[in-house]
């Protein structure tokens, strides 16, 4: 039998370069710590399973404190930021296997390390390391665009939508009162009968506009997935952006005449 007290030596000691700005890792450093204590007092002994345990936490505490070290020395160097253009998931990779770790507001400043990899950017939030989606990251500071609230004021409908699609109805109507055709109930397969689908005409850079607006509202609209201009959207592959889509054949099957909405 073996007390925790020389692996945990390392953890304890060690101190992230800027003080609250690094934060990662501490419920594992916290652990093993209250381990130890209880150790040294005599309360409690541990395994070499424990030991092992608690070697592989420390272990992985310090690639943290690495990893974080690392991309703030880069962020320095390269010396830009950005903005996000967009709500954005915050991710501890750029792979499609990263964890989701938070989100980041649209319209923030991010300082960034220069590396890119799998349609995602490397930026520095807090002190941290994190990855974000590269499309939504501008170099110029984002106009504020259209907001949820308003009201529908030019007599369209979304006749026969559940209650989403209502909302989305209500929330593009207010902010773009000229488009003036919503498709919902139809027949054959997909979202349309059941009342969960709604085909808001418009096309050009104004489709762009308003399939961004419910893409960036999609937790508040109860949205499924867009689907405009011959890419897509979805909640379930949000940290991808928007998806190309193969050729159907015809200006409406790509939806480039229309923004597609499905809703839960």
């Amino acid at each position: 039998m073996a007390t925790l007290s020389a692996v945990t030596m390392g953890v304890l000691s060690a101190t992230p370069d800027s003080g609250s700005d690094l934060l990662a890792a501490s419920s594992s450093s916290q652990s093993i710590a209250n381990a130890s204590a209880l150790s040294r007092r005599g309360e409690a002994t541990v395994s070499r399973s424990q030991i092992r345990t608690a070697a592989k936490a420390e272990s992985a505490a310090r690639n943290d404190l690495l990893v974080d070290k690392t991309a703030r020395r880069l962020a320095k160097k390269v010396g830009d930021q950005l903005w996000t253009t967009a709500d954005l998931n915050l991710w501890d990779g750029p792979s499609e296997k990263a964890d989701k770790l938070g989100v980041i507001d649209a319209i923030k400043q991010v300082s960034v390390t220069g590396r890119e990899q799998a349609g995602r950017t490397q930026v520095v939030i807090d002190g941290q390391s994190r990855w974000v989606t590269s499309a939504y990251l501008a170099e110029d500071k984002p106009e504020p665009g259209p907001s949820m609230g308003g009201a529908c004021t030019n007599g369209t409908t979304a006749s026969g939508g559940d209650a989403n699609i209502q909302a989305v109805h209500e929330a593009v109507c207010a902010n773009w009162p000229s488009i003036s055709t919503y498709g919902t109930l139809r027949g054959g397969g997909g979202d349309h009968p059941l009342g969960k689908a709604v085909d808001i005409m418009v096309s050009g850079s104004v489709g762009w506009d308003v399939a961004e607006f419910v893409r960036a509202n999609a937790a508040a609209l109860g949205v499924t997935y867009v689907i405009y201009s011959q890419h897509i959207w979805s909640v379930e592959r949000s940290g991808e952006g928007w998806r190309g889509m193969s050729d159907r054949g015809s200006t409406t099957a790509n939806h480039y005449d229309h923004v597609h909405v499905s809703v839960y």
